[in-house]
């Protein structure tokens, strides 16, 4: 069995350190057993502080509970059907005064497909939930609880002080047994860097077999890694005047170019003469042109000139360390850029507008905004030039808080369609002038032209318009010749259809002769044939 387990405190007095913190929460915990409904509880803390040790002793307090904790797949969906409806319901086996604890740990690791939605469903449960609800997250500073903590207690769970875990590894190698270096017992409580967890776990790593802990089994042990939190890391930096300390707090796993940001930011919350911070200014503005070399050169070895000036030289800067407690806040460069993203968006479309009008680049265009603003101040002006670059309502905001008049804007929307107007008129009156110029003017205007011509040019034309009259004059020979052969060609041809003519009339005749002699011919038969029979009737 892990000995955190085993030596995990069951209630509050069994709890290391945090003092005030622990009497905070056992007044939470009163008010929710009195029937007096709490906001829900968020513990902050780095890890191995005892959040979640904390968490368990409460539920011991309540008649049940639910837990979700960071090895657990936390989406919306998961979250609402294992918590959402136990938040909203109460048992019919239960008083009224009776409470089920619902426990979410380490909320600010929620992130990921896996866990898609979390954020929102916690927040739906935390405002619909009628059981007291406790969470736990190492960062304070994590997005993921930007919308979280309004809605909570926030409760921040410092790291457990060096004597206080030298005490308790002292207590738990008596029980198993463990026969200790003192000095050795001190160095792992030193090395552990407030975290108990982390201490308790290298102890029974090295003397569970052994039965025994001493300095020299610690060197077989890698310590917690001592990588900084950037709050820790900028106070020591403020704080203290140690090289080492300095250089040893600037281990951790963030870009140091934001912390550079930090440390700018917090320099006149700690110093307070004007000399100690126009000095550390100098050396943050050092910092920065070395961070500037190495993104251009892509030499990243300038880096460590760069941490040398923000971090040894700002501490540095100070006559003396100042024994007081220093709010530090966050880097408001990137504050002010997340609430400027509208205005800067609004600044490049107009730079833009301007630029494509009047063929300049963005930067010139952007330089010329405060002329503009003066000039905005004249109603006339301001309609033109929004006019001419087609700026809409809010681009004119931009340089002039009132809105053009409408007096003004009809005025001149008027002038514009009477100056279309006059323009059209002239263009007419210029085209009906243009003809009715005299044909004395325009024969005259050519002579003029004519005389101006050299004799070289006359030549030329001459010689020019003799080839023509030959050309015209085969052309009319070979028209003529083709004209003749064309009409021959047609008398032939009438000729032909005459003789046509003429042969198919005496055709008709004769076939028309032909047809007579036969029905003549017939007319005979029939009367011989007539008279045959009259001679054989009258024999008869």
């Amino acid at each position: 069995m892990r000995w955190t387990e085993k030596y995990r405190p069951k209630n509050f007095d069994e709890i290391i350190g945090n003092g005030k913190q622990k009497k905070e929460i056992e007044a939470w915990v009163k008010e929710w057993k009195e029937g007096n409904p709490q906001p829900c509880l968020l513990l902050v803390g780095p890890a191995g502080t005892g959040k979640t040790t904390i968490a368990h002793v409460i539920a011991r307090e309540f008649s049940d509970f639910i837990e979700l904790n960071a090895s657990d797949k936390r989406s919306y969906d998961i979250i609402m059907n294992t918590v959402g409806q136990s938040a909203t319901t109460k048992s019919f086996f239960t008083n009224d005064n009776e409470y089920k604890l619902i426990i979410l740990d380490e909320i600010d690791g929620i992130h990921g497909t896996d866990d898609r939605g979390g954020t929102k469903a916690i927040g739906k449960i935390i405002k619909e939930s009628i059981h007291p609800i406790i969470m736990t997250a190492n960062d304070f500073y994590s997005k993921r609880l930007t919308s979280i903590k309004p809605k909570c207690k926030v409760i921040k769970i410092g790291k457990v002080h060096t004597n206080s875990i030298n005490a308790l590894l002292k207590r738990i190698s008596v029980k198993e047994g463990i026969k200790v270096d003192p000095e050795a017992v001190r160095a792992l409580a030193k090395g552990s860097n407030g975290d108990m967890r982390s201490a308790l776990n290298t102890l029974q790593v090295i003397a569970e077999e052994t039965k025994k802990l001493e300095m020299s089994d610690l060197e077989l042990v890698s310590q917690k890694d001592n990588t900084n939190n950037i709050f820790d890391s900028v106070r020591r930096v403020l704080k203290s005047k140690s090289i080492d300390k300095v250089k040893n707090s600037l281990r951790l796993d963030e870009d140091p170019t934001l912390v550079l940001e930090y440390i700018a930011e917090n320099i006149p919350r700690e110093y307070e003469k004007p000399k100690e911070i126009k000095k550390a200014y100098e050396m943050v503005s050092e910092a920065d042109l070395y961070f500037g070399r190495a993104r251009q050169t892509r030499n990243y070895t300038y880096w460590r000139y760069a941490s040398e000036f923000m971090g040894v030289g700002v501490a540095l800067s100070k006559d003396d360390t100042y024994k007081k407690f220093t709010r530090l806040t966050g880097a408001m460069a990137f504050s002010l850029m997340g609430r400027t993203k509208g205005k800067r968006a609004l600044r490049d479309r107009i730079a833009e507008k301007i630029a494509e009008k009047i063929h300049v680049s963005n930067s010139v265009a952007i330089s010329m905004f405060p002329y503009l603003e003066i000039m905005f101040e004249n109603d006339d002006v301001a309609y033109d030039i929004s006019t001419f670059f087609d700026f809409d309502e809010d681009e004119i905001k931009r340089f002039r808080k009132k809105k053009i008049p409408k007096s003004v804007i009809k005025r001149k929307e008027k002038e514009k369609q009477e100056e279309l107007a006059n323009e059209k008129k002239k263009a007419k009156s210029e085209t009906g002038i243009s003809e009715k110029i005299p044909s004395k003017l325009e024969s005259n205007f050519n002579l003029n032209l004519t005389n101006k011509k050299s004799t070289e040019e006359i030549t030329q034309e001459t010689e020019i318009k003799k080839d023509n009259s030959k050309i015209i004059q085969k052309s009319e020979k070979t028209i003529s010749s083709e004209s003749s052969q064309k009409l021959k060609g047609d008398i032939s041809d009438e000729k032909k259809l005459k003789e046509k003519k003429y042969s198919n009339e005496i055709s008709n005749d004769k076939e028309e002769n032909i047809s007579k002699d036969k029905k003549s011919k017939d007319k005979k038969s029939k009367d011989t044939k007539g008279d045959s029979a009259q001679k054989s009737l009258f024999n008869f």
